[in-house]
């Protein structure tokens, strides 16, 4: 009975090794992207009822995916998509601290976490039907890093620490082993001799860099018009809520986009005006942007020393605490720059809105979402009060911009760009573009004209940047005095650029979708410094709310 036994399983046991071995032998066929013939695609999207949505291009004339990868063949060739599928329910929405958990409790080590989001890149990303092109480079020493984090036998910290955490990085802050375009194609040889300020704080808290996000080009200051998320180096970065359907927002574009597809465990963005917040709010994840000068803004191509400042973007408050905690720190090359002295994580809770005076706006009260998350946060304890959004135009935004970049610009190109980039203006990089539009500035190159053309003297710039100052404060300073306010709720970037000139910072936490499946958030905005009262009040949100759902296209 035994052998008959054993013979009945026989061909069981060798079809099972045979689909094993099958399996093990497809996983080492390289994933290989295919560039595609794009028309029939862009002749559809000439009929987007938004015209910046009406693409020129999808993928970029000038990277070739495959490099993205290519470095991880060996690595990945033993990563089965058996073992993805296992890590993904340790990985996939986790917070920091679940995953730092998952990983002290042996469950999960630094180095599948780290596969996991490269396979899954390279997954998404090699398929034109759904890849979402929020990736311009991966760090090909990650791996390797990730193994030394993994021998140390008690890696220091909490759960409420960076260590191990694979993170993406707006490809406009420095990073000294991969290159820095801005998405542009003037920087795409861009290897700076140092790291920006920010990375160097990240290595220190052992943070693993995995690699660079797109971004609008230039931080969305160069055409005028074109799409949010378009680099002539990353391509059309799409929004995976509504690929091709909805906005990214703009400019930290791919962080916003990697993060809401779990392409990384968190990304750090840049803001002037509405770059962290814009991106964050239409793929429902949790954007800082701080009071300029709590953290460095050394080392990244900047457009206005004024306004400029990079920010956390995450899929959780909590985890956008963790990241902020291992970004600040004083920088002596930084004019603005103060030393924190604030654990950020610490002391998170749901009660936090208990109490809380917060501004709602009369005229957003019609927007069902806003109201619904207004009504939350009285659930919670807030105290409501309405008031009327006085009209505050802020003249001469664009020229503070213009007459900020003509100057700081050049100063980054001689002093932080790599040896590689000879440029030294903005009108060099104009007249580089016109060579080959086409590939270069496919949808022109107006706003960098302006900057050009600008004749703003440094006299009147201070007197603008002082007047935009007072007006910004003005608008949030009236409600808040008023009505002793803890904090004014706005929506999505509405109010980006009141807070950026008024230099308060904001924070975006997502609030729900619109009917038709699209993001929205709820905005906070406090006086300057008070990003512990915000990160309290939006977790308080978050945890009452649970408005953060995956798209479900990428789940």
């Amino acid at each position: 009975m035994k052998q008959i036994l054993f013979l009945c399983l026989l061909p069981l046991t060798l079809l099972s090794c045979g689909v094993k071995k099958a399996e093990d032998t497809a996983v080492k066929q390289p994933v290989v992207w295919q560039p595609i013939d794009e028309t029939a695609r862009l002749e559809e999207q000439a009929s987007h009822e938004i015209e910046r949505m009406r693409f020129k291009l999808i993928n970029s004339k000038y990277l070739d995916k495959n490099d993205i990868w290519k470095p991880f063949e060996k690595d990945l060739a033993g990563f089965s998509a058996r073992k993805y599928e296992s890590l993904k329910q340790l990985i996939f929405e986790r917070s920091i601290p679940e995953l730092q958990s998952a990983v002290k409790d042996g469950r999960l080590s630094y180095e599948d976490l780290t596969l996991f989001y490269i396979y899954r890149i390279r997954e998404l990303e090699s398929n034109n039907d759904i890849s979402l092109n929020a990736v311009i480079a991966l760090n090909p020493h990650v791996v390797n890093q990730a193994r030394e984090l993994d021998k140390r036998d008690n890696p220091p910290g909490s759960e409420n620490s960076m260590y191990g955490m694979p993170v993406l990085i707006k490809d406009n802050i420095n990073t000294a082993n991969l290159a820095t375009t801005g998405g542009a194609i003037a920087l795409a040889e861009n290897i700076p001799a140092k790291n920006a300020f920010i990375i160097d704080r990240l290595e220190e808290h052992n943070a693993l860099i995995l690699g660079k996000a797109n971004l609008s080009e230039w931080a969305y200051y160069f055409c005028d018009g074109c799409p949010l998320g378009y680099s002539a180096v990353g391509g059309q970065t799409l929004n995976p809520y509504g690929r091709k359907q909805f906005e990214t927002g703009g400019s930290s574009s791919g962080s916003g986009v990697a993060v809401a597809a779990n392409y990384a465990v968190a990304a750090v963005g840049t803001e002037t005006a509405g770059s962290i917040l814009s991106p964050a709010s239409k793929n429902s994840v949790v954007g800082l942007k701080p009071t300029v000068g709590l953290l460095s803004r050394s080392g990244i191509i900047p457009i206005s020393e004024t306004l400029d400042t990079p920010g956390p973007m995450t899929k959780y408050v909590i985890d956008n605490a963790i990241l902020l905690n291992a970004l600040t720190g004083k920088d002596p090359k930084d004019a603005a720059s103060v030393a924190a002295d604030e654990d950020y994580a610490q002391g998170l809770s749901r009660d936090a809105l208990n109490g809380k005076r917060i501004g709602v706006m009369k005229s957003l009260m019609q927007d069902s979402i806003y109201n619904k998350a207004v009504q939350t946060m009285k659930g919670g304890g807030a105290v409501i009060v309405e008031f009327e959004a006085e009209e505050v135009p802020l003249d001469n935004f664009l020229t503070l911009l213009n007459a900020d970049m003509k100057k700081d610009l050049p100063a980054y190109l001689s002093t932080a760009a790599g040896e590689q980039v000879q440029f030294r203006s903005v009108d060099e990089i104009v007249a580089y573009n016109k060579e080959d539009s086409l590939l270069r500035a496919p949808y022109g190159q107006h706003l960098f004209e302006a900057i050009v053309a600008d004749t703003t003297s440094a006299a009147s710039l201070e007197n603008i940047s002082a007047q935009l100052r007072d007006k910004g404060r003005s608008f949030f300073d009236v409600p808040m005095q008023k009505h002793n306010l803890d904090a004014v709720a706005s929506i999505n970037n509405y109010h980006a650029a009141h807070a950026a000139v008024a230099k308060y910072p904001a924070l975006a936490i997502p609030a729900g979708f619109e009917a038709s499946g699209e993001p929205k958030s709820i905005t906070l905005i406090a006086k300057p410094f008070e990003e512990q009262k915000l990160l309290n009040m939006g977790y308080a949100f978050e945890q009452l709310s649970y408005a953060r759902k995956p798209p479900k296209n990428y789940r």
